[in-house]
């Protein structure tokens, strides 16, 4: 178990163990559920920095419900040291609760006695005062499914039934070996649950630039599903943060991998994706934050990434 005052947890073999999201609510458009599909009645608290937050606000994007539901974002430096998680400020002020310091506060609407983690994204119900959902694959389902009668783009359906199967097979992969294998070679406390978790990351790397090389996208060579987004979000942070902040030096997707760059370069170009990146925010999140494993807190100013370069993605 980690030790009382270790900022990430890990187990008795130095391996960090992400732990199990809380609030795992259901958003339903048929009226069958607590909290029913309605235009402008929720909210995602978010961290630019996130990638597990940056899905939500790609897949908002992509199904065009930018006026449906709103969205703010939690200050970029996580206090990990002293236990007391995402904060609101200045930079960062909470729009519905102007008191509030800490996104733990909004948790504790739901449950007063509420001492557990605190993640982002947190999709909020304003109606009843109540989090709805803090795991981020329901809560891109629940966006890509329940919100259709609002969306701008309700006929892109980024988990079909057809390919549901192989969607997850992709996601359950590409999460324990990369979205997750970074931060298990990051967090890790011994050479062997570091070594593990690099080779992991690695390995996946090369299989999805041979699936790449063959297709346009993961799961179905010309449709985009949440298994490319998934990808996506952890991609766009691997060379400036995860090669030498997470110590996954090996490769890099610049330089190293053509057909995952196209890729990552493909999607970021699509209609309004790239406002959802903060290429600062997402450095200083990491490099400051993370004292246990930067501790001067400094954050380097490479490397330069253009993702703006031409890309050939047709199958």
């Amino acid at each position: 178990m980690a030790a009382k005052n270790e900022p990430v947890p890990v187990n008795d073999k130095g391996e960090f163990v992400r732990k199990e999201s809380a609030f795992r609510n259901w958003i339903k458009d048929d009226g069958t559920a607590e909290f029913k599909a309605e235009s402008n009645r929720y909210h995602l608290y978010v961290s630019y920095a996130c990638p597990w937050a940056h899905r939500t606000l790609v897949v908002r994007k992509l199904k065009g419900l930018e006026d449906v539901i709103s969205y703010s974002n939690v200050d970029w430096f996580l206090e990990l040291d002293k236990g007391c998680g995402w904060t609101f400020g200045k930079r960062s002020p909470d729009p519905h609760h102007s008191n509030f310091t800490h996104l733990k506060n909004v948790y504790q609407l739901s449950d007063p006695n509420y001492d557990g983690r605190v993640t982002v994204p947190v999709l909020f119900d304003l109606k009843t005062q109540k989090v709805v959902n803090n795991e981020s694959s329901e809560i891109i389902r629940i966006l890509n499914s329940e919100f259709n009668r609002f969306a701008k783009n309700p006929d892109l359906d980024l988990y079909p039934e057809s390919l549901r199967s192989k969607i997850d097979s992709l996601n359950d992969e590409i999460y324990s070996k990369l979205n997750n294998g970074v931060y298990r070679s990051g967090f890790a406390k011994t050479q062997e649950a570091y070594e593990s978790a690099f080779n992991d990351v690695f390995n996946i790397l090369d299989k999805l630039e041979v699936i790449l090389s063959e297709s346009r996208y993961l799961a179905d060579s010309n449709k985009l599903t949440e298994a490319d987004v998934r990808l996506w979000t952890t991609l766009v942070r691997f060379d400036p943060v995860y090669v030498t902040h997470f110590k996954c030096n090996k490769k890099l997707i610049t330089k190293d991998y053509p057909n995952l760059y196209g890729f990552l370069r493909e999607i970021y170009q699509m209609n309004g994706i790239k406002e959802t990146v903060n290429m600062d925010e997402i450095k200083k999140h990491y490099f400051a934050s993370h004292k246990h494993i930067n501790p001067a807190g400094i954050v380097p100013l490479g490397p330069d990434v253009d993702y703006d370069l031409p890309h050939k993605r047709d199958s």
